[in-house]
């Protein structure tokens, strides 16, 4: 790159030098894009910037928040960010919960056009006041998305040996097999790489999808493939979500 715009997103950030920083950038044109820039760039905003440099690591110059008018749109019914509209509260954590599986999880400079507008909308949508219910929903959706990026199709329909799921057979969910039946499973035996579901379970996340009548099962597997894929180390973003749920 020598002197590219880009448009995107602070993930992560953190010191570099007195008066610089080392930011990872969810940008439009070109994935995660790692740089150096003049510290005091914000998270959660849409920016703009210049890039240059042809290692991993770019020099970032010029950077400021992007004009409204000029914000990205998958069509004209797709609300734009509100400038200065913060995220707060429990959102905050949300947010930032975003920002740390997409940091830790996306390579490098790898495109990614359709999950950016989706973790655009996302942020949109965590600006906006929600319930408990309708905030899980938004971080299960969005999560739906990054696996289909990252290549991971969970499939409902069958069992590992692609027999039909059948309603009155338990499951275990092994991140890199799929679900595999189990007969009168004792579940204190179940360990941390292993999730349980009823057949009946699976079939209604199938034919329903991320709703609210599906969204604890879910929200359990999900977090099992989070877990995989993140090495079962913790997201320090979890970690303070459930701190300040303890302190409410």
């Amino acid at each position: 790159m020598r002197n590219e715009a880009l448009t995107g997103y602070l993930l992560h950030q953190r010191p570099y030098q007195e008066k610089r920083a080392l930011y990872y950038l969810f940008s439009w044109q070109h994935g995660v894009v790692h740089g150096i820039g003049k510290k005091g760039a914000p998270l959660f905003e849409p920016l703009q910037l210049f890039a240059t440099g042809k290692r991993d690591l770019k020099t970032f110059s010029q950077i400021g928040l992007l004009p409204v008018e000029d914000s990205f749109t998958k069509d004209a019914t797709t609300p734009k960010p509100t400038r200065y509209q913060q995220i707060s509260g429990q959102q905050q954590y949300a947010a930032l919960y975003l920002n740390e599986i997409l940091w830790k999880l996306l390579p490098s400079e790898d495109p990614m056009p359709v999950l950016w507008q989706y973790y655009q909308d996302s942020l949109t949508q965590l600006k906006q006041p929600l319930t408990a219910t309708a905030l899980r929903l938004c971080l299960r959706q969005f999560e739906a998305y990054l696996f289909q990026e990252l290549g991971f199709s969970l499939t409902l329909a069958h069992d590992n040996l692609l027999t039909p799921i059948e309603p009155d057979t338990d499951y275990r969910f092994l991140s890199d097999v799929g679900f595999v039946a189990t007969n009168q499973p004792d579940k204190t035996t179940i360990n941390t790489l292993q999730t349980l579901f009823t057949g009946a379970d699976i079939i209604d996340m199938a034919r329903l999808g991320i709703v609210e009548a599906t969204l604890n099962n879910w929200s359990r597997l999900h977090k099992h493939l989070i877990d995989h894929l993140l090495d079962y180390q913790p997201l320090q973003s979890r970690l303070l979500w459930q701190q300040q749920q303890r302190y409410q």
